[in-house]
């Protein structure tokens, strides 16, 4: 498990990250940007707790993840410019923070001693994309995950990778499966530039 809490760490900030870039990129003053990097970082873990029933949600009794975003933010917003140049780092924690997330949202509903599949699955997405889409929703763009890149979906096949294997080997290396198989597909995807397909200017066609 602790190497698993590294991998939360390194997610948090990488999420911190994310919502620091999105705020300096709006004109978001330095205390928005730490807002907006905490919300980022720790919303989805915030809203699965609450309707887990689990209050407080541990990102307020367990200060650390705060100071690690916070810290993240700063770091950005010091470092902004630089920050630019290293889009393949941020990338790969983004997707590391997908997978660990998602694993720990999961594992959180069984630990609750629910086993139907839907909660499994939407406590690992609310983990896992909740603070995105927290971000984009606080900064007025249509959340990212809600477009046509692979990155829900990557969750969401992590959720049901952990379902059908953590009551047949142990449920830590279930856990690491569903990091793994999140990680690798969002990787995949971006790499390889697979997304979902769209259909463009709909809207003008029916004016027209």
């Amino acid at each position: 498990m602790e190497l698993l809490n590294f991998f939360v760490f390194i997610g948090i900030v990488a999420c911190g990250v994310s919502g620091a870039l999105t705020g300096i990129s709006k004109n978001l003053d330095l205390f928005g940007v730490i807002c907006l990097g905490l919300a980022t970082s720790l919303g989805g873990g915030i809203v699965r707790d609450i309707l887990l029933g689990e209050t407080p949600p541990v990102a307020f009794i367990n200060p650390s993840f705060a100071t690690a975003s916070f810290i993240a933010s700063i770091v950005t917003w010091i470092f902004y410019h630089k920050a630019h140049k290293i889009k393949n780092i941020i990338i790969i924690t983004d997707a590391i923070g997908l997978g660990v997330f998602t694993a720990v949202g999961a594992n959180k509903a069984i630990e609750h001693g629910l086993d139907d599949p839907f909660i499994i699955v939407a406590m690992g997405l609310i983990t896992g994309i909740g603070g995105g889409v927290l971000r984009d929703v606080f900064t007025r763009e249509i959340p990212f995950v809600f477009q046509k890149e692979i990155y829900a979906i990557a969750s969401l096949i992590g959720c049901i990778v952990l379902i059908l294997t953590y009551h047949v080997i142990p449920s830590i290396i279930s856990l690491y499966l569903c990091l793994i198989v999140t990680f690798v597909i969002r990787i995949v995807s971006v790499r390889k530039n697979y997304n979902f397909p769209v259909i463009e200017n709909s809207i003008e066609e029916k004016i027209n």
